[in-house]
């Protein structure tokens, strides 16, 4: 009786261990696959898989990325201005009255085309003298030394020389001098002034009869296939600006190429900045002076670095900036970074491995592809 209920025991007992182990054994698989379950939830909140079709659609697109040398920019406002080097003042050397012009605002001349036509009293009695003297000059020459004394040949030929000079003073060109005999009483005291150089003409504020002073400024010609750009700096910004450090001039979208030729070392007392005159090659001539132009001061970074353009970073639901890095083909994965410098549409970003293929193009469709699925593009 007793060794019965002993085995009735012992068979009981190994069945109750039996259920315990099945239990445990179903609860332990339960687990491995609630486990797996959120491991594949897991993986697929870090980001999301896109068709090939639809990258293409969406314009999606990834770039390997390496460090290199980029340039920084600093923003300034400028002016455009003729090239002082390059300018010419046309203006008389004594008093006149304006007979008649020969070029307008705007036009472009060429280097000894006439300009506009004066008369001066002081050049009619200047031209008469010359008359005289180049006749006593020629006929002084034509007796010789063996007729007349070295002192007569000697002034003679002063006096011929002191007033040509005088003309050429007054801005009379040679060929101009040698017309002057020609002239008939009608026109003596009339001078023509010329353009010294080929350019356009910038300022011509006169008008026929009007009297001018010596030294007042008639025409203003200039040379624009090479302009000035003068920006202002604020005192504050260390440019440190090297002689030929490229800038970028921008006028309405539109970019030329310049370089530093000059700095101020001094501040404009009434608008409180400093001026650097750039020099730049008026492709085009788009550019006038007088214009105002946006002025991107250029600086290599000294050592190499990552950067993206600015439209690849995208901001998390919690303020963070990411990027989409495509670590297998049409997976894409947000990766926090860290915002470096500014070089123009590049962004400097940190927390990204040489080599490492971002997304570059479309990063806001493929933020709004994880949205759309209820995830946050910052794996939260």
């Amino acid at each position: 009786m007793f060794s019965i209920n002993t085995a009735l025991a012992n068979k009981s007992q190994n069945n109750t261990q039996r259920d315990e182990l099945s239990h445990e054994h179903n609860h332990s698989e339960g687990e491995e696959q609630e486990s797996k379950s959120s491991f594949k939830e897991e993986d697929h909140e870090e980001g999301v898989t896109l068709s090939t079709q639809k990258i293409k659609v969406a314009g999606i697109g990834a770039d390997a990325v390496f460090p290199k040398k980029y340039l920084n920019t600093v923003y300034a406002p400028g002016e455009v201005k003729a090239n002082g080097y390059k300018s010419y003042i046309v203006s008389p050397r004594t008093d006149s009255v304006v007979i008649n012009r020969h070029a307008s605002l705007g036009d472009h001349v060429k280097s000894g085309q006439k300009l506009v036509t004066l008369f001066s009293e002081t050049m009619a009695q200047t031209q008469a003298d010359f008359l005289i003297a180049s006749s006593n000059w020629k006929r002084a020459k034509k007796l010789g030394s063996n007729n007349v004394s070295e002192r007569t040949l000697v002034e003679a030929e002063n006096t011929y020389k002191g007033v040509y000079g005088k003309l050429v003073a007054f801005g009379l060109t040679r060929q101009g001098i040698e017309k002057i005999a020609q002239q008939d009483s009608g026109t003596f005291g009339q001078y023509v002034l010329i353009a010294e150089r080929d350019g356009v003409v910038l300022q011509d504020d006169f008008m026929q009869g009007q009297r001018i002073g010596a030294g007042e400024t008639i025409m203003l010609l200039a040379d624009e296939s090479d302009l000035w750009v003068e920006a202002n700096v604020s005192p504050n910004k260390e440019l440190n600006l090297a002689l030929g450090s490229p800038a970028l001039i921008d006028l309405n979208g539109i970019e030329y190429r310049a370089n530093v030729i000059q700095e101020a070392h001094t501040i404009d007392p009434i608008i409180r900045t400093r001026t650097v005159r750039l020099s730049v090659t008026n492709a085009g001539h788009k550019l006038h002076s007088g214009m105002f132009v946006k002025v991107y001061f250029q600086f290599e970074t000294n050592d190499e670095v990552i950067a993206i353009p600015e439209e690849a970073l995208i901001r998390s639901s919690d303020g963070d900036w990411t990027v989409f890095v495509e670590n297998h083909p049409n997976e894409f994965k947000a990766v926090k970074v860290t915002r470096g410098r500014s070089f123009g549409e590049y962004r400097e970003i940190i927390g990204i491995e040489s080599g490492t293929k971002v997304v570059t193009h479309g990063a806001f469709f493929v933020a709004s592809e994880i949205a759309k699925g209820g995830f946050d593009p910052h794996n939260h």
